[in-house]
């Protein structure tokens, strides 16, 4: 609808900030490492994002990851992330915000805004738009600006400035037609693009030359979009964004801190204000992302979980526990960000007036003991995935998401239901002999070596009333040194006690026993 509220205005100076590669910038700065090293970012099997490293080796947008990987065979690849994408790129729109309101963010890593106000302010468009990149420009941060009639030509000549010797490309106004006419249609980012290649259109000005009520006879509303944009005549306005609430704290030290008591007692004044400010909007954070800056320059990255929602003691807890168990930094921490990775409304976490019953006390005595104990303190069974019984039971630290992924998985050579009620943490070894007292084996071709008669283990001899099996159970054969293969009994001895038995490399080994 743009298109036709656009339609007879005319387009409007706009500024525009780019920071190219903005996917690798954002996973380097979360996940560390440099912007010079080769880095690929892929979606959907196909690179969307690249260094400038791995470009010099071949790597360009649009390859596939084997295709990527082959010219440069040290490629560091990681999978796109949206929301990784623009967290961090929303400092970069707060300091541009204080700069010159109004700004829309088109995507991770592209903005926009009116120029007129800034170039009142600072002098000139060129000025204006060298006092934002000032302002977002920082170490090895690449950034760019172009300015021009309406958001899409600022945006073409925002790319084609240079970091060296132009990173400001303004387009004199009236003369936005010329400077397009020369770009491939592909700029455009449509489905359409393909058609009028095959057509012969291969320029926005082929494109431009084009009748405008061919293409809406062709392409309706959307064809009009199109010829606008190619002739210059983009007229969408800039529209700002609103700023959302500042629900994330920072605390600096200054010298950095060594023990982690010390970091733990900084904190707490940031995490009173980290959740009061959640509760002023009537929220509460359920998932809190921690970010510890060691003083050179590494990050210990994670997001943490709550049963319930988190308060400053949790918080303040969450701090001494990642630093416990974060190996990731080599100096004194300089840092701690707080960030509210999942909020809830603050009504759906309201204590009714007696009380949730004994679900509650359970939460806060096991929530009393986890922050006396630390993080591994406190664990709850859960079933994951697996072939072995042993492998299905995970314990998972109170408060974290259990992965259900793996227990999804498909697992040839698992057990299938019903399943033993009682699995020894540790298999117990025993003997399965025959008539003549010989222990029982399977041979090559997956058959008995005779037919079981007894189960002898170290409480003494029980007879064998019936059994079934052998069920094979192979896997990592690629792998020599993780590689098994084993054969699974169901054997119920003179006692009417069916047990679970595992004969491997001809050892026999209780998994599990059916109640």
């Amino acid at each position: 609808m743009a298109a036709q509220q656009g339609e007879g205005l005319e387009p409007v100076r706009s500024l525009v900030v780019w920071v190219p590669d903005w996917p690798v910038v954002a996973l380097v700065r979360e996940s560390g490492g440099s912007i010079g090293d080769p880095i690929a970012v892929f979606e959907k099997g196909m690179v969307a994002a690249c260094s400038p490293a791995a470009r010099a080796d071949g790597v360009r947008r649009g390859q596939r990851r084997r295709d990527a990987q082959a010219r440069c065979p040290s490629l560091r690849v990681a999978d796109a992330d949206p929301v990784r994408e623009h967290r961090q790129f929303a400092p970069i729109v707060a300091r541009l915000e204080e700069m010159a309101p109004g700004v829309q963010v088109l995507e991770a890593g592209l903005c926009a805004l009116r120029v007129r106000g800034p170039a009142r302010f600072y002098g000139g468009e060129t000025e204006a738009a060298g006092a934002l990149l000032a302002a977002v420009t920082e170490g090895d941060l690449d950034a760019r600006a172009g300015v021009a009639d309406g958001p899409f030509t600022a945006q073409q000549a925002a790319r084609m400035s240079t970091r060296a010797d132009r990173p400001i490309r303004v387009v004199e106004a009236g003369h936005s037609a010329e400077f397009l006419a020369p770009l491939t249609i592909a700029v455009l980012d449509d489905d359409s693009v393909d058609l009028f290649a095959r057509l012969g259109v291969q320029t926005l000005g082929d494109l431009a030359a084009i009748a405008p009520e061919r293409l809406v006879e062709r392409f309706g509303p959307r064809g009009a979009r199109l010829h606008a944009l190619a002739a210059g005549a983009d007229s969408r306005p800039v529209t700002p964004r609103t700023p959302p609430p500042e629900l994330h704290r920072e605390v600096a030290f200054e010298p950095p801190l060594e023990i982690a008591d010390q970091v733990a007692f900084g904190v707490r004044v940031a995490a009173e204000e980290f959740v009061s400010g959640l509760g002023a909007v009537d929220l509460v954070c359920t998932e809190l992302r921690v970010v510890l800056t060691g003083d050179r320059g590494e990050t210990s990255n994670r997001v943490w979980l709550h049963p319930g929602t988190f308060d400053a003691a949790a918080v303040v807890d969450r701090v001494r526990w990642q630093l416990a168990e974060s190996g990731k930094l080599s100096s004194g921490v300089a840092r701690v960000t707080l960030e509210p990775e999942a909020v809830d409304a603050a009504s759906h976490h309201a204590v009714s007036l007696f009380g949730s019953g004994p679900e509650q006390r359970v939460h806060h005595a096991l929530s009393r003991v986890q922050a006396m104990l630390g993080h591994t303190g406190v664990v709850t069974p859960v079933v994951g995935g697996g072939r072995w019984l042993a492998e299905r039971q995970v314990l998972v630290p109170w408060g974290d998401r259990p992965v259900a992924s793996e227990r999804g998985r498909p697992w040839p050579g698992s057990l299938p239901d019903p399943l033993p009620t009682t699995v020894f943490e540790r298999a117990l070894p025993l003997a399965v002999v025959d008539r003549d007292g010989d222990m029982v084996a399977v041979d090559g071709r997956g058959e008995l070596t005779a037919a079981p008669v007894a189960l002898v283990s170290a409480n003494g001899s029980r007879g064998i009333r019936s059994w079934a099996g052998p069920w094979p159970v192979t896997e990592r054969q690629w792998d020599a040194t993780r590689a098994r293969r084993a054969h699974r009994f169901q054997m119920v001895d003179a006692t009417q006690t069916a047990w679970l038995l595992v004969c491997d490399g001809g050892e026999w080994l209780a998994e599990g026993r059916y109640d």
